[in-house]
């Protein structure tokens, strides 16, 4: 009797294994026939980004598409977000593919027909709108994927739910918005998600390849506001000032120290930047005060505490030292946890993205100190932020514009392994959960 259902348990094995061979196989072969698709949403979305909280147009088409393929479909989550479930023909786990669906505060450079134009206000300020770090891309490829494994729903052993999140680059001072706030909304329940994969594509990553990292792949962002207080006084008698230029340049320099001095940058990369300082508005004029702006970035809890912790002592010691008074915010007004992918499901996906790309272009990369906020779903449930290649053959990763420049460019060949890798991710995962 033992043997005997040795011998059903084998035969079954066997069979949802070479039925999943068979669907990846019709996915793959799906993904290539609807490469011009894809490219055309994702020139469509390029033309006409929107930023954080203000997606209308970009959440109208993809829920309009995502309808037109019989899914449930809900639209305003998180303000313009668009999540929609498709239900396989049998039970089993809960897969959610996400997006992100906002564009960045960039004006382009025009070097493809398909450039962005629009301007829009943010922050008060008319700024130039673009797809600087792929969203559009990630939109139309995961569009892509819902049409595939919507066509073969009737064999698919579980449910996949696909988020289409906005206002991942942030929101206006004063909103909220993003993965925190899509959360809070219940995205992540009714049905319960067990897993959430995702990529992100790359400027300066080789077209064609697939990098991973488990543990923490991406960096924790705190944004910090500091306010140095003194004394005005004419430029002539800085004797009657309490000088804020020059406690912030002392401030500035020691700051350094935290990443020199403070950090075990044998385990892990961190990062302290200032990229503003706004003082004064005249040659004679010693000023009141000064206001910086800056970034910390770590890879753990401790070291993002540890840089929190030294920024605050060095800013208002130094600032005490000179006869000043210091305002430290932090975070100001963006915090997004480090992107930390699930070690146990990094390795159990492994093998299916050595399938997708070839076991030469599926790359362990180093952390990365760039940040998003598919960590917030990662501290939920078990995720896998993966990276896709979108670098032209040839061109040298020094010197092409990276994500977030105006001169951002990604080679669309890549598209089809970008829709195979989540539809591979899932059915994959389907099925050994079954």
């Amino acid at each position: 009797m033992k043997n005997i259902w040795l011998f059903i348990f084998c035969t079954c094995s066997i069979s949802v294994f070479a039925q999943t061979t068979a669907l990846k196989s019709l996915a793959a072969k799906k993904a290539d026939s609807l490469f011009s698709q894809t490219v055309a949403w994702r020139r469509d979305f390029h033309q006409n980004p929107e930023l954080g909280n203000r997606e209308v147009r970009t959440a109208g088409i993809v829920a309009n598409y995502l309808r037109s393929l019989g899914l449930e479909v809900k639209t305003g989550v998180a303000t313009t977000g668009v999540v929609a479930l498709l239900k396989g023909a049998y039970p089993g786990p809960v897969v959610a593919l996400r997006s992100e669906i906002d564009g960045l505060p960039v004006t382009e450079h025009p070097h493809v027909p398909f450039a962005s134009t629009i301007t829009t206000n943010y922050n008060g300020q008319t700024v130039g709108t673009m797809h600087a770090c792929g969203h559009d891309t990630h939109m139309a490829m995961l569009l892509t994927v819902a049409e595939i494994l919507t066509s073969i729903k009737s064999q698919l052993h579980g449910s996949v739910k696909f988020i289409f999140q906005p206002a991942e680059e942030g929101t206006p001072m004063g909103e909220k918005g993003g993965a925190e706030e899509m959360i809070r909304e219940g995205v992540l329940e009714n049905p319960k998600v067990d897993v959430i994969f995702a990529q992100h594509i790359f400027s300066y990553m080789p077209a064609g390849t697939i990098t991973y990292r488990p543990g923490g792949a991406l960096a924790s962002v705190n944004d910090m506001k500091i306010v140095i207080k003194g004394k005005s006084s004419h430029g002539a008698e800085p004797w009657f000032s309490v000088d804020p230029i020059v406690t912030s340049a002392e401030i500035i320099t020691s700051l350094q120290t935290i990443i020199s001095r403070n950090v075990n940058l044998k385990e892990n990369p961190a990062v302290v930047t200032i990229a503003a300082i706004n003082g004064g508005n005249r040659h004679n004029i010693i000023p009141e005060k000064v206001e910086m702006l800056g970034t910390l970035r770590a890879m753990t809890d401790a070291d993002e505490e540890l840089l929190k912790k030294r920024v605050r002592e060095i800013v208002t010691k130094i600032a005490e030292a000179n006869g000043a008074t210091a305002e430290v915010y932090i975070p100001y007004s963006v915090h997004y946890p480090a992107t930390y992918n699930d070690p146990a499901l990094t390795a159990r996906m492994l093998p299916t993205l050595q399938q997708t790309a070839g076991v030469e272009n599926t790359i362990l990369g180093p952390p990365m100190t760039g940040s998003e906020d598919m960590s917030y779903f990662q501290q939920k449930v078990p995720g896998l932020d993966v990276f896709l290649g979108g670098m032209p053959k040839g061109a040298d990763p020094k010197t092409v514009a990276s994500n977030h420049s105006p001169d951002f460019f990604i080679d669309e060949s890549v598209f089809p392994l970008g829709v195979k890798t989540l539809c591979n991710l899932t059915l994959d995962y389907l099925e050994k959960k079954n």
